[in-house]
Parts: C-alpha cells; structure tokens; sequence
C-alpha cells in the first residue's frame, strides 16, 4: 500500500480532534466540531480551510503562455498581470485530464495549480506535451502549503489577525508580496460560494498564519466534508464527480471555460464539435421530493423505470433544506422541472430537473 503523506497542518488537525481520513493520497481533517457547524460557519462567517494537498506547477519560459494556451481550454492570451483562469487539461479524446487555476505571475510565467489526487498525473501529462516549446517546468507541489480563509468575514480576518491586507483584490485576482520577509502568493476565488482567499507560502509559514488564525478564534478550522457541501450547493464541481477522464467540460456544463476560437489544444475537436451539435449527456441538478439523501453512484431514472443516467454528487442540502443532487443524465431529459425517480437501495424517489446552483453565490465583485 503507497504511503500516505501528511500536509504541514498534520499535527495540528491530530492535537485539535480533527475526523482524519485519506483523500487524494493525503491523510486530511474531515471535520472538527461538525460538518454543519463548519458549513454554516463559513456560509455567516469565516472558516479556514488546510488545502496544503493541492499541487502547484510553474510553467516559464519564452513560450510559457503559448504551452499553457496548447494544454489548457481557457484562453490566458495577452492577460495582465496578477490574473487568475479557471479551466481544464483534456485528452486528446476531450476528457477531463483536471481542471485547475492558472495564475498569471509575470510575461510568460504562470503557476497552475491542480488536483491532489491528480498530481503524478497532471505533472507527467504537462511534461509529455512540453515538446518543441521552449519552457521550464516545476513542479513546486512539495515546496508550498495552502490555507483557504473563506466566508464574509474573511477580507477582515485576513487584514487584521494575519495582517495581510486584501481589499485591493477583486475576484480572480492574486497578488505576491513579502510576509514577515517570506514570500506568499494571495489569491482571491474561493471553492465555497462565499468570498475568500487562498494563501500560498512555504510550510514553516503556514504553520504560523494557522496557529494566529486558531488563537484569533475568528476563524473556524474546517474539514473536507464541510467543503464539499458548500462547493455543492453553488454548483462547483469535484473532479471525479462531475469531472473525470471520460467526462467533457461540455457534458459537466462548463462551455464557458472552453474557448474553442483560440488556436488549437488539445483535446478541442471534440469539444468544439459538442459546443456546436449538442452531447449526449448532461450534467443537471435534482431536487428530490422527499427527504430521502441521493449519493454519488445512484441511478437516475425516467418515468418508465429506465436508468438515464447517474448521481455525481448528492447532499441534504445544509442552506437550502433539501434533497439535492448534481444527476449527469441522458440530455432527453434534462430540461427543467422534467419528472424523474432516483434509485436509493429498493425504492425509487421522485425528483425534478433544477438548475446545478441550488444556492446563491456571495463572492466579491
């Protein structure tokens, strides 16, 4: 069995009770008070979040953002300084190697980063394309840690325990700057639907913004489970739920991510030929009416008792007091408020088509 790695938290999330569990090859705090308690702390104030298991690659070089452009499906091309990407790496058969963050550092310098069970694979798969463009690759993912400081508290939090002043950001903006005299990259996205930020440094340094954080008490520790309802509930997606090797960023809903008028990269025949025909299947929301719990795997059906698709993620939603569920479905039946059944163990649930944003987003425009 491979071993499994511990962030640079490791210790803390021990010594403070945290509910541990391996995710993407990592050992990871679940939960500490509760996945409800955490949840509703970032929805009213500020949560902190370990996010140390993400991977970091820089991509430099005088051909730095024509790579990045062949790799990636959002079109980074002449972008200022200090601007962030959202998008993904697909296969040549236009399957979702990863979807990640691009963050523009300099003229032909950009960090992405990716994935922490897609790490191995994601730097082979940058590496294995590199050919014929003059670039440098590193791969910084064992050098850096990450904390996420997330919820409509955070901007005050960030400013007055960590003394990290983020007013100037706007969403999908990062900027670099001395802490203390170490070096930390702030980023303003967030993965919870409320405004936030990610803090790269070194891990001696996170270590230290986590222990101010924790005796601030201003922030609450949160796990992975309190994350993923949260992303959930404002129709972010997970890789391996709404993404996978053999799910397009069009299937999953995410065309605007897909610029299919830039130059060639890979993976783009496909994709363009789903943005302009249509595909087969579709990534929808569920509501079911009942207070029966949908989870990844289950069987969507259509009214004649046909299987029509699968539950990638479902929830009793924490905000919205519902039976939820992200459904990708045969695209016959995804127009909205279309009737449907899930399979949960013997029993066949009534559901309807929604839209994926089930909760209202609160970022920082």
């Amino acid at each position: 069995m491979e071993d499994i790695k511990k962030t640079c938290l490791h210790q803390r999330h021990v010594e403070a009770g945290a509910q541990m569990s391996p995710f993407g090859g990592f050992d990871m705090p679940i939960q500490y008070a509760g996945i409800t308690e955490e949840h509703n702390a970032v929805r009213t104030a500020c949560g902190v979040f370990d996010v140390s298991h993400m991977g970091e690659v820089n991509i430099s070089g005088p051909q730095a953002e024509e790579y990045v452009n062949h790799i990636f499906t959002n079109d980074v091309t002449g972008a200022p300084i200090g601007q962030i990407f959202y998008g993904m790496m697909l296969n040549h058969q236009g399957g979702t190697v990863d979807d990640l963050l691009v963050y523009k550092r300099d003229e032909n310098n950009f960090l992405l980063v990716i994935n922490a069970s897609n790490i191995a694979k994601d730097v082979a798969w940058i590496e294995s394309n590199a050919e014929g463009y003059d670039v440098e690759i590193d791969n910084l993912s064992d050098e850096l840690s990450e904390l996420a400081v997330q919820g409509p508290e955070a901007e005050k939090v960030m400013q007055e325990v960590l003394g990290i002043n983020c007013a100037e950001l706007k969403f999908y903006t990062f900027k670099e700057e001395l802490l203390d005299g170490v070096h930390i990259l702030v980023s303003r996205t967030g993965y919870t639907g409320e405004d936030g930020f990610e803090i790269y440094a070194p891990h001696d340094a996170i270590v230290e913004m986590w222990d101010a954080l924790m005796e601030s008490e201003r922030a609450m520790p949160c796990g992975l489970g309190c994350r993923d309802t949260l992303r959930f509930e404002v129709g972010l997606p997970l890789y391996g739920d709404e993404l996978a090797e053999d799910i397009t960023p069009v299937e999953a809903g995410l065309s605007m991510f897909v610029k299919t008028d830039k130059p060639e990269f890979i993976g783009k025949d496909t994709v363009a030929r789903q943005k302009a025909e249509g595909c087969s299947r579709k990534l929808v929301g569920l509501e079911l009416l009942d207070r029966a719990i949908p989870r990844h795997g289950y069987e969507v059906l259509n009214n004649e008792g046909t299987v029509i698709g699968h539950v990638t993620t479902g929830y009793r939603g924490i905000s919205v007091d519902k039976s939820i569920a992200m459904a990708l479905i045969d695209s016959r039946y995804a127009a909205k408020d279309t009737e449907l059944s899930v399979q949960i163990r013997r029993k066949q649930f009534p559901a309807r088509v929604t839209g994926k944003k089930f909760y209202k987003k609160s970022y920082k425009k």
